[in-house]
């Protein structure tokens, strides 16, 4: 395993990873060298909502729209935004021709059939639109048609989502709902190699067809500006900041805030604060254990400190928002008055519910990773909170692959500590999903949930809205603690990038 604290230049580093001499690396490879928090594990990105695989994987893997600059849907493979009739209830999609697999194939109708049928079966945010799709057929070798059971508002966002992805990949390949090994997409990069805790490379698709229009946010113009793309877990981030100044990394993301001043001012290196971002939460278990009992959380959103959590954790106020909407202040689905119960701080009231839960003392197994050093330090905040309440708390402190690993199994855990980033319909939240870790499917949130989705009026759709998250704060299945800014760093040799939750590589070149 190599060593990313022994101060390799980014040539050196290069020639390890390719088997080459320093000398020859430099002679024939352009590449950026990413240095990310931690091994992402399996790189499938429909199965795995992981962000950090949604990341890597989608510089392969494309989908059939993406979110552009302004966060509206638009066309990747897709030639055009689909034709909606029938009462709302038939996407006819047209394709992009000329798009071909890394294998070499031409992507079809089929292929496209194939992907979102393994979508719909295998995705976290595919089975939120199952239910409502009746089928998905070629219309012909360059159209795709959905046929909806009823209307179903989130379908285009979710189409357009690079996590949990509607991935498009070669029939055979789509065949499978098991987790990938191969992977085969239509990305600028194709996978080459993946060792564990040392990098992901990926190289340049000579056979890359971007689509049209100007890049915008994820849509538009794509190019692969450089040979390859390096992604290194160094999940320390004081390595990841040494390694930026060093000059290993060109570029390096989610750094603790207190390492801010340590970039500043630096000759070589940018840093960046990507705004909006996301928002914090620590979500429940509600299918067994003691935070089952709905008023057990009840009595944890009185106990827990936003607040306190968001200042230990960023420090700097420029950094995070105390606040308990889920969408923020600016966004159409921004609502204050159904946020009771956020940031109370309330210990009698927290001991009097866990009092009347009739709650014995059992242990409440939190998950947390360093590797995350936000959260991390938002859970030594909760796990005080939670104890000055009369909770008995078991803090476990593991690598984030262990714990996403972990959380599939409702016999293992009773809370973790996660964050969200920002995505512009309400549907694409995880905790939406009744299938995502914690299992929040009460009937009142089932009817609420499905009347929004059913809702296609704009004006409607926030007034439901709130209804649903009400329900949040109501029922708890987990608690927001605030809105944060996500800080990375960039070597100024890069040009093109565009800060982004999910930072991309395409149109980004390395000078000299």
């Amino acid at each position: 395993m190599l060593s990313f604290k022994s101060g390799l230049t980014a040539v050196a580093l290069g020639a390890l990873l390719l088997g080459q001499a320093p000398a020859q690396a430099q002679a024939t490879k352009s590449a950026i060298d990413i240095a990310t928090i931690g091994e992402p594990g399996p790189l499938d990105p429909v199965t795995v909502t992981s962000d950090l695989v949604s990341i890597i994987t989608q510089h392969v893997f494309e989908t059939l729209y993406a979110f552009d600059g302004k966060w509206e849907a638009a066309p990747l493979l897709a030639a055009a935004l689909p034709t909606v009739s029938d009462g709302g209830t038939l996407y006819t999609i047209p394709l992009r021709t000329g798009v071909k697999f890394h294998d070499g194939s031409a992507m079809g109708a089929e292929d496209v059939v194939a992907s979102l049928q393994r979508w719909l079966k295998a995705s976290p945010r595919g089975k939120l639109a199952a239910p409502a799709v009746e089928a998905v057929a070629a219309k012909d070798d360059h159209t795709v048609t959905i046929k909806l059971k009823q209307p179903f508002a989130p379908l285009l966002p979710l189409l357009a989502m690079n996590n949990g992805a509607a991935a498009i990949m070669p029939k055979a390949l789509a065949a499978t709902t098991d987790t990938l090994k191969t992977y085969v997409g239509t990305g600028p990069y194709k996978f080459v190699e993946q060792k564990p805790d040392q990098y992901i490379r990926m190289a340049r698709f000579d056979g890359y067809v971007s689509p049209s229009g100007a890049a915008s946010g994820y849509a538009g113009q794509r190019k692969a500006e450089v040979e390859e793309l390096r992604f290194v877990p160094v999940p320390n981030a004081t390595t990841r900041v040494d390694g930026m100044l060093a000059g290993q990394y060109q570029f390096a993301d989610s750094l603790p805030t207190e390492l801010a001043p340590k970039l500043k001012g630096q000759a070589g290196v940018d840093s960046i604060m990507v705004k909006p971002f996301g928002w914090a939460l620590v979500i429940f278990n509600q299918k067994t254990g003691p935070m089952a009992n709905p008023v057990v959380r009840q009595a944890a959103q009185a106990a827990l400190a936003p607040e306190d959590m968001l200042l230990a954790a960023f420090g700097d106020p420029a950094f995070f928002e105390v606040e308990g909407s889920i969408y923020p202040k600016g966004t159409p689905f921004y609502d204050e008055a159904s946020v009771k119960g956020y940031n109370q701080h309330d210990q009698k009231k927290a001991a009097a519910l866990l009092k009347q839960a009739g709650y014995k003392g059992e242990p409440i197994k939190i998950l947390t990773s360093p590797q995350y050093d936000f959260l991390y330090k938002m859970s030594l905040v909760a796990q005080q909170n939670l104890q000055d309440a009369g909770f008995t708390v078991d803090l476990q402190v593991l690598d984030w692959a262990t714990l996403l690993s972990k959380r599939s199994d409702p016999n293992a855990w009773d809370a973790f500590f996660t964050y969200h980033t920002f995505v512009p319909e309400p549907t694409l939240i995880t905790i939406m999903n009744p299938a995502y870790p914690g299992w929040w499917d009460t009937p009142e949130k089932k009817a609420a949930l499905d009347a929004f989705n059913a809702e296609t009026d704009a004006a409607k759709r926030v007034v439901d809205w709130t209804k649903i998250q009400g329900l949040f704060y109501s029922q708890v299945p987990a608690i927001k603690i605030g809105e944060f800014y996500n800080l990375a760093a960039q070597s100024k040799k890069l040009t093109g990038y565009t800060p982004v939750p999910w930072p991309f590589f395409w149109n980004v070149k390395v000078g000299g």
